[in-house]
């Protein structure tokens, strides 16, 4: 595999064995086995001795390690890339719905990278368990396969941890879009309180000039020196009651 930025490319890794013979096909783009070919002279010479089962199992240990060395370097860019994600969790000025794809997209590149370890753990185990004719027998070399196979479950241990981490992340956005969402209700409902106390001011007063000015009344009511003192007194009273209401059913929600 291939990461760049929050992309990743699988390269398929074809190894065909018989009799004394390994080869191995894989795409130009990438330079999977380079340092085994450094060091191959001295590596066959050091096996040339060993029967040929033992040699061809050597030298697929050799180089699936090699390719899972280059596999697992990956997971260090990845975890970079989780840490700045988190990192712009904590700041206000990064849009969070943009923060929210980035987690998902590096979710869906450790699934792929799951995945591909996954793979290369089926092919270990057809290595322990494979053809007995080709794969040797000797329990010492199987035991290089079965630390092999090892390596690749702490990997896997640790992509599975690091998906979790995403996961939490993905949790902290709801909660920070459901406190967004509980901040503009409570918004709403303080203008509701404000307009309410509002309203009460006015129609109190209201109410008392439509009846002074009714045909019962007569318009004698509006002509009392006291009426406009009413209406001045009235309208406080009502404001001071609504608005000592709305501060106490207010206080009661918040401690509820």
């Amino acid at each position: 595999m291939t990461v760049k930025g929050e992309k990743m490319t699988i390269h398929p890794l074809f190894i065909l064995i018989r009799e004394n013979l390994v080869l191995t096909v894989h795409s130009e783009e990438i330079n999977r086995l380079l340092r085994f070919s450094r060091y191959a002279q001295p590596f066959f010479k050091r096996i040339a001795g060993e029967d040929t089962p033992d040699k061809i199992t050597l030298t697929l240990e050799r180089i699936i390690d090699e390719n899972n060395d280059r596999n697992f370097e990956y997971l260090r860019e990845i975890e970079m890339h989780g840490d700045a994600i988190s990192k712009s969790l904590i700041e206000e000025n990064v849009a969070k719905k943009k923060v929210a794809h980035d987690i998902y997209r590096m979710k869906h590149v450790l699934i792929d990278y799951l995945n591909v370890l996954w793979a290369t753990k089926d092919v270990v185990d057809s290595l322990r368990y494979g053809d007995a004719d080709l794969i040797t027998n000797d329990e010492k070399l199987l035991g290089r396969i079965g630390i092999l196979y090892d390596n690749i479950d702490r990997h896997i241990e640790l992509t599975e941890q690091m998906s979790n981490v995403l996961a939490s992340g993905l949790e902290v956005m709801q909660s920070i879009y459901n406190n967004q969402l509980q901040s503009l209700n409570n918004r709403f409902a303080l203008v509701t309180a404000y307009l309410t106390v509002l309203g009460t001011a006015f129609l109190v007063p209201n109410t008392i000039a439509t009846i002074a000015g009714s045909g019962v009344m007569r318009g004698t009511m509006a002509e009392q020196w006291w009426y406009v003192p009413l209406l001045a007194v009235s309208t406080l009273v009502a404001t001071l009651g609504s608005f000592l209401w709305v501060v106490h059913v207010w206080k009661k929600r918040e401690e509820d």
